[in-house]
């Protein structure tokens, strides 16, 4: 006998998201614009939505707070 393609083709575990990286990965993003030259309280303040969105365009970022 032989072993079909159906069987080799199991599915595997997907890897989760663990709480521990989403929490580095979120104080990585705060640093990454408090680097960019915003306010550490102003960063405080933004959500996660907010603190994304402002990443997606660093060099506006980085101009707006330059001149302020």
């Amino acid at each position: 006998m032989r072993t079909r393609r159906k069987y080799l083709k199991t599915h595997l575990t997907r890897p989760r998201k663990s709480g521990a990286a989403k929490t580095r990965r979120r104080l990585e993003q705060r640093r990454r614009l408090v680097a960019l030259g915003m306010d550490e309280a102003t960063v405080n303040r933004l959500n996660t939505r907010e603190v994304l969105d402002k990443l997606k365009r660093p060099a506006k970022v980085a101009a707006e707070f330059a001149s302020a």
